[in-house]
């Protein structure tokens, strides 16, 4: 049988309307993203589940849209260890149970299967499919704050160490697949034991808290500041040129240093040392926070209130 051009064009359009059809009518959430993560489809089941519909989510960049994906122990993927973004740079499949969150603002349990889509060999994408896990629904409030006590400091609600070692272990994995550079600050505030022997542990509490308030004012979308264990803290900053480290360490410095707390003597000045390095080849997350924490101790050796970097 021969068929013209005309013909097989329209067959291959009929087909495509039975596949979005079939797509359409199946009770698996479907979805569809680009290399940089931007939604390019968005089936109605996946509407059925979460309450967003297509014109809601096709367009969005995954990360920047309100699904807010996390995992069982309350870290947030998308920063923390995204499953589709790891599919999408080495093209394995994966599984994985996460709590995402409806549009009526309460979490559903989903189980989520991820699938590269290649194009001439090459990765185009990848297709979540994703069926709510069991019928049982979770308040977004009381998520959020497990979340919260799980992630981040109980005086300073900063990120934790908890938070900054996930984080750290992400940004290490980027790092490896496609060669994106980041610097790791370690800091640590000086004679701090002067603040809690001299003025009481609550001016202690407030020296550790209006640090926080100021870091969390500084603090840009992709970079984290927390808190990593008494008067120490850790950022992992992105950086496009090594030359920068010495800048953002400086700026850290100099934020700290404009940091006053007051009390019955009148404001109380803080300072902080400060070590700061870039990745390199071959380091883990332990080399790499022990190499910035030998620099801030550099900073400790020359006279404190300084920035030291490799």
């Amino acid at each position: 049988m021969f068929f013209t051009k005309r013909v097989i064009g329209e067959l291959h359009m009929k087909m495509e309307e039975l596949y979005l059809d079939i797509i359409n009518n199946l009770r698996d959430g479907i979805y569809f993203v680009d290399k940089e993560r931007k939604i390019l489809f968005w089936n109605q089941a996946a509407q059925n589940i979460t309450g967003y519909s297509a014109e809601e989510m096709i367009g969005k960049q995954c990360p920047s849209s309100t699904l807010n994906h996390i995992d069982e122990q309350g870290r947030p993927l998308c920063s923390v260890g995204c499953p589709l973004y790891a599919t999408l740079a080495d093209g394995e499949q994966r599984q994985a149970r996460v709590l995402v969150r409806h549009k009526d603002g309460y979490r559903i349990p989903i189980h989520v299967n991820i699938f590269p889509m290649r194009q001439n060999g090459e990765i185009i994408g990848a297709v979540e499919v994703f069926t709510q896990d069991s019928p049982t629904v979770y308040e977004d409030d009381l998520v959020e704050h497990l979340y919260d006590i799980a992630m981040h400091d109980t005086l300073t609600k900063l990120p934790n160490r908890r938070y900054l070692e996930s984080f750290l272990k992400y940004k290490m994995e980027e790092f490896e697949r496609f060669g994106k550079s980041f610097a790791v600050l370690f800091a640590d505030i000086d004679n701090f034991s002067r603040f809690n022997n001299e003025y009481g542990h609550d001016t202690g509490d407030a020296v550790l808290k209006n640090i926080a308030a100021s870091i969390k004012r500084s603090m840009r979308r992709n970079d984290l500041v927390g808190r990593w264990g008494g008067e120490e803290y850790v950022g992992v900053y992105s950086v496009a040129n090594a030359a920068d480290i010495a800048i953002i360490g400086e700026k850290f410095r100099r934020l700290v240093e404009t940091t006053e707390v007051a009390c019955k003597e009148g404001a109380l000045k803080v300072s902080v040392s400060v070590g700061i390095t870039v990745v390199r080849k071959g380091d883990t997350m332990d080399t790499l926070v022990d190499r910035a924490d030998s620099l801030m101790y550099q900073s400790k050796s020359n006279g404190k209130n300084r920035v030291t970097c490799d």
